[in-house]
């Protein structure tokens, strides 16, 4: 039995690199310092060889990469989706597929933080790392998140309970604030939570920078806006104001609501004017391990973070245009290749039944629910695990990826390079 140390788990963007592991002839028998979702990320993957399959089949590599490059030939349109749970040399290996194909390349952003995105370039992003985060804040705003179910590890080891430089007491020493339509295992921690009504995010945020930069409001103290009383609203704006070093952590809750890259470019632009008082920054609560790692490639290689089409031979970029779900829903894939996601298991069904009516190429180490479906099926090793490679944490570090157990698969970068020897320019 091996023991191996500080190993990196890429289940979320939280990319907690203390783990350890205990493995025995290939087999991860158990693992330490995880969180659930952590857990199952490693003890659920079996790193035996697997043959590809196509239409169900077990052929050799050779038949399925011949396959999977007479397909993407073929297509006049074709998808490339996913990326967020690949290693960013993958991914970089699959924005080059997507500029020799004239495909259109799209990443798990678009169904998640693509507002976020948005956001950012319409008005700038006031951010920090989680070490800053946990060495240095002593006020916490969680909006439209829950970190208790989807980043388990973020209280202990970032956030709330940390221990950090100037921040010795660790949770005594912290103010944490949760704002949320309805109260979360993660909020129910919190000193202060609103319940903002559902849709009302940015007239909440709205009050607020008023209320921080001072500006006169009608109405009494018991006046509501979007649930919230005004009196409570000039409470919180006096807290943001008068701590040492506040963050704001913000979800889905924001942008996957009315108003989406709206409501998220009124928090970064409160963010900004509280800089006028205070230290402040913002990090989004990146889901996929490696979504960061995919806007930053995406932007590296064309300019634009996600829904990017080089069907002209040159990057364009259009949000709700060339996002995969919309390209799916009207039609216009006539093949696809998708990469370390599992859209048919979680795309709206009209845009999951077109995916699963073209002839589809997948590259997963899981067989999941597109991987059973797919035309042809390319079972890659797991970056992180029996695969090196590197990853993006949610507050833009990367991070490298050392492998524990020994390869007996190929990478996801390997057979994307293949296929970019195969495919026509």
């Amino acid at each position: 039995m091996e023991r191996t140390e500080h190993v990196t788990c890429t289940f979320c963007g939280c990319l907690c690199d203390d783990i350890a592991v205990e493995h025995e002839d290939g087999r991860i028998s158990s693992v330490s310092r995880a969180c659930p979702n952590g857990r199952a990320h490693f003890l659920d993957y079996a790193s035996a060889p697997h043959l590809p399959r196509i239409q169900g089949e077990e052929v050799s590599w050779e038949e399925a990469l011949a396959e999977a490059a007479r397909i993407l030939n073929a297509a006049r349109s074709p998808l490339l989706y996913g990326l967020s749970s690949a290693s960013t040399e993958a991914i970089r290996k699959a924005v080059a597929l997507a500029d020799r194909l004239g495909a259109f390349v799209d990443s798990t952003s678009s169904v998640c933080h693509g507002p976020t995105g948005l956001a950012m370039q319409a008005v700038g992003e006031p951010t920090c790392t989680l070490g800053e985060v946990r060495s240095r804040a002593d006020l916490l705003l969680f909006w439209g998140c829950n970190p208790a179910a989807s980043h388990p590890r973020h209280f202990a080891r970032y956030s709330t309970a940390a221990k950090g430089r100037f921040v010795p007491e660790g949770r005594k020493g912290r103010t944490v604030i949760f704002v949320d339509v309805r109260l979360t295992p993660g909020a129910r921690s919190a000193d202060l939570f609103l319940r903002v009504d559902p849709g009302c995010d940015f007239e909440v945020l709205t009050t607020l920078r008023a209320l921080v930069r001072e500006k006169p409001l009608r109405g009494t103290e018991e006046a509501c806006v979007g649930g919230v009383p005004l009196g409570v609203l000039r409470d919180v704006a006096t807290r943001l104001k008068s701590c040492r070093y506040g963050v704001a952590f913000m979800g889905m809750g924001l942008t996957m609501t009315r108003g989406r890259d709206v409501n998220v470019a009124e928090l970064f632009r409160l963010v900004a004017e509280l800089n006028t008082y205070t230290r402040f920054s913002v990090i989004p609560m990146r889901g996929h391990g490696n979504v960061t790692g995919a806007d930053q490639v995406l932007t590296w290689q064309s300019g634009f973070p996600f829904a990017v089409s080089y069907a002209r031979g040159y990057p364009r970029y259009g949000p709700g245009e060339f996002t995969a779900v919309d390209l799916l829903r009207r039609g216009d894939a006539d093949a696809a290749l998708i990469l370390a996601s599992d859209p048919a298991a979680h795309f709206p069904s009209r845009a999951a039944a077109r995916l699963a009516s073209i002839p589809t190429v997948v590259l997963d180490p899981e067989e999941s629910l597109t991987a059973r479906g797919a035309t042809v099926w390319l079972p890659t090793g797991k970056a992180g695990i029996d695969v090196s490679g590197s990853a993006y944490r949610m507050d833009g570090v990367p991070l490298r990826l050392r492998p524990f157990l020994a390869p007996r698969r190929p990478s996801d970068e390997e057979v994307l390079g293949w296929l970019l020897e195969e495919v026509a320019p």
